[in-house]
C-alpha cells in the first residue's frame, strides 16, 4: 500500500479516556453555572447602558455575580452572552458542538442573536496522527489494511465533531472514503444525552416558552442515529432506492464488507463543488442543467418521499463533468409522514401559485400550538409575509428562502413552534438558494421550483398512481365488503329495536342519531384527506342509515 505524504495542516487530537458520567456532570454543572453568571452579568451591562442602574432583580443579580466573580472565567464572561455560549459548548466537546449545531438552525425558537454566534462553531477540528487512524482503522475491521487498500491518504479529508475521514483506493481499485468514529466519541455521546435528559427536564420547569426538553429530545434522536454509521450506510441505500429512476442523481455506492458501526466505507466522488468555480469546468447550459437537478431532487426528497438529506450545504453537493450531481455526508436525514408531506406540498404549491390565504393557512397546520398562542395572529402575518414576497419573488428583493425563514421566525411572537423536522427542512431550502444564487445571481427558484411541485402534484392525483395506492387497502376494503351484509343487517335490527323503544328515555332515543352524526362526519374527513372511495363511501352509507333510524325513532 502506498500513502500520499503532505502536512495535514490539522491540529493533532489528544485522546482522553471517556470521562463517567458523575465526572462529567461536574463539568456541566461548572460550565452551566459559568454560563448563568455570565447572562447576569451581560443582563446587568445592558440596563445599566439603558439607565437603569437599580432595582431588586439588578440588586440581586450583582450580588450573584460579585460572589461568583472569584471562581469565574473574566475574560469569558465580559464578552457578550452568544459569545460565551458557543465558546462553552466548544469547550464541552463533540456531544455540544453538535448541540450548537442544531440550536443555530432553530431561529422560531432562539433570539437572532444566538442562531447567528452558533453558526460559527468549529467545523474544522483537531484530528488523530495518521499511524493511530490506521491503528484504530484495522482494530475495528479486524484487518490490516494492506489486505483490503492500495492506497490511503495521510491527509483528512475532513475532521469533525464526530468522525474523520480519508479518502483510500480498494484492492479492486476503486476510490472511496473511510469515515470513522473518533476513540471514545460514542460513549461520551451517550452519557452527555443522559445528562442533557436532566437538563431538559429541568429547564422545562423554568424556561418553558423555549420547549428545551423537546428540543433535547429531537437531538438525542439525530445523534444517536449518527454515532452509529451504518444507519449512515442505511440511509445512502435508501436514497439511491428513491431515486433508482434518475440516472443523473447519485449517492454513494456503499461497501459493506468494509464497514460497522465505527467504520463507513463508501465511494468517492470526483467532482467539483457548487460554487463559482464551477464555470472553469462547465458551460452555462451545464451548469443550469445542475441546478435543476438539485432543486428537483430536493424537492422530491421532500415532498415525494418525505425522506431528506438534512445537514445540506455546498461541501455536501457534488457537481460532476456531465452535469450530474451527488450527495454525500448522509448521517443526518429528515423525515415526515404523509399527511406533513401532503400539507407541505399544498403549502409549496399555493405559494409559487399565489395563493396566500391557502398557503399560510397549511403552514399554521403544520405547527405546535404552545400556551398562551395566537394561531390566527400567526396566519395573518404569515399572509401578510406572503402578499410582500410575491411582489418581489426574487434572490436580491425577497427570497422565498428568507420568506420560509421569516415565516418560522415569527412564529415565536406568537408562542408557536414547529417540529424539528420541518426546521431542517427550511434549512435545507435556504441552502440550495444560497447555492444556486452563487452560481445565478438573482436566481428565482420559486420559477425554477414551480415545474416540479406541479409534476409532483400531477403524480398525486394520477390515476395509476390512486389505484396502486388503492391496492395497499384493497384487502381492507375487501374484508370491509365482505361483511357489510352483516353489518347492515345489524344496522337494521338495530333501528327497529330503536323505534318500539319507549319514549320514557330521550338519551337512548338520541344515541343512534350521535353515533350515526359521528359515523357520518369520519367518512366526510376520510374524503376530505384524499382517501379511497371505497374507503369512504360506506362509512357516509352507515352513517346516513343510522342517522337515519335514530331521526324517526323520535317521531
Amino acid at each position: 500500500m502506498t500513502t500520499s505524504e503532505n502536512n495535514s495542516g490539522y491540529e493533532i487530537l489528544v485522546e482522553h479516556r471517556s470521562e463517567n458520567i458523575i465526572r462529567r456532570y461536574v463539568q456541566l454543572i461548572r460550565h452551566g453555572s459559568g454560563l448563568l453568571i455570565g447572562a447576569a452579568y451581560a443582563y446587568i451591562q445592558r440596563e445599566k447602558a439603558l439607565g437603569k442602574n437599580w432595582s431588586l432583580v439588578l440588586l440581586f443579580l450583582k450580588l450573584l455575580v460579585v460572589f461568583s466573580w472569584p471562581f469565574v472565567d473574566r475574560n469569558l464572561i465580559r464578552q457578550p452572552f452568544a459569545v460565551q455560549f458557543r465558546k462553552r459548548l466548544e469547550m464541552l466537546g463533540p456531544t455540544y458542538i453538535k448541540l450548537g449545531q442544531i440550536l443555530s438552525l432553530r431561529e422560531d425558537i432562539l433570539p437572532k442573536a444566538v442562531t447567528d454566534e452558533l453558526q460559527n462553531l468549529l467545523d474544522r477540528l483537531p484530528a488523530l496522527t495518521f499511524e493511530r487512524y490506521v491503528e484504530l482503522l484495522e482494530q475495528s475491521l479486524l484487518l490490516p489494511i494492506d489486505a483490503f487498500l492500495l492506497e490511503l491518504d495521510t491527509v483528512p479529508l475532513g475532521s469533525a465533531s464526530l468522525a474523520q475521514t480519508h479518502r483510500a483506493v480498494l484492492l479492486s481499485g476503486e476510490e472511496v472514503v473511510l469515515k470513522m468514529l473518533k476513540p471514545n466519541v460514542r460513549q461520551m455521546v451517550k452519557n452527555d444525552l443522559r445528562l442533557m435528559r436532566i437538563a431538559g427536564r429541568v429547564a422545562q420547569i423554568f424556561a418553558g416558552r423555549f420547549q428545551p426538553q423537546r428540543l433535547v429530545s429531537e437531538f438525542s434522536r439525530y445523534t444517536l442515529l449518527e454515532v452509529d454509521l451504518r444507519n449512515e450506510a442505511n440511509n445512502a441505500e435508501i436514497f439511491a432506492a428513491n431515486f433508482a429512476d434518475e440516472p443523473d442523481v447519485h449517492f454513494p455506492v456503499i461497501y459493506r464488507s468494509f464497514s460497522n458501526e465505527d467504520v463507513l466505507c463508501m465511494e468517492f466522488f470526483r467532482g467539483h463543488k457548487p460554487d463559482a468555480r464551477l464555470f472553469n469546468y462547465l458551460t452555462q447550459r451545464q451548469v443550469d442543467r445542475s441546478i435543476d437537478l438539485g432543486i428537483g431532487a430536493t424537492i422530491e426528497m421532500i415532498f415525494r418521499d418525505g425522506f431528506f438529506h438534512a445537514d445540506l450545504h455546498p461541501g455536501n453537493l457534488v457537481v460532476f463533468d456531465d452535469a450530474s450531481i451527488g450527495f454525500i455526508d448522509l448521517g443526518m436525514v429528515g423525515r415526515f409522514d404523509s399527511e406533513i408531506q401532503r400539507r407541505m406540498l399544498y403549502y409549496l404549491y399555493f405559494l409559487v401559485s399565489g395563493d396566500s390565504p391557502n398557503a399560510a393557512r397549511y403552514l399554521v397546520s403544520l405547527t405546535i400550538a404552545g400556551p398562551k398562542s395566537d394561531p390566527d395572529g400567526f396566519r395573518r402575518a404569515v399572509e401578510d409575509l406572503n402578499r410582500r414576497w410575491l411582489r418581489t419573488p426574487n434572490f436580491d428583493e425577497f427570497s422565498l428562502g428568507q420568506l420560509i425563514l421569516e415565516s418560522v421566525t415569527t412564529a415565536a411572537r406568537y408562542n408557536i413552534q414547529y417540529p424539528g423536522e420541518i426546521i431542517l427542512m427550511v434549512k435545507s431550502l435556504i441552502t440550495l438558494e444560497g447555492m444556486g444564487n452563487v452560481l445565478v445571481p438573482g436566481i428565482d427558484i420559486t420559477d425554477a421550483a414551480k415545474d416540479h411541485v406541479q409534476k409532483l402534484l400531477y403524480n398525486r392525483v394520477n390515476i395509476r398512481q390512486v389505484f396502486r395506492d388503492g391496492l395497499v387497502v384493497f384487502p381492507e376494503v375487501i374484508d370491509l365488503l365482505y361483511r357489510s351484509p352483516y353489518v347492515l343487517n345489524e344496522m337494521m335490527r338495530y333501528g327497529e329495536q330503536q323505534m318500539k323503544r319507549q319514549r320514557d328515555n330521550p338519551v337512548g332515543i338520541l344515541r343512534g342519531t350521535i353515533f350515526g352524526s359521528f359515523t357520518l362526519l369520519s367518512g366526510a374527513i376520510v374524503a376530505a384527506f384524499g382517501g379511497p372511495l371505497w374507503l369512504w363511501a360506506p362509512l357516509i352509507i352507515i352513517g346516513f342509515t343510522i342517522a337515519g333510524f335514530g331521526f324517526f325513532a323520535r317521531r
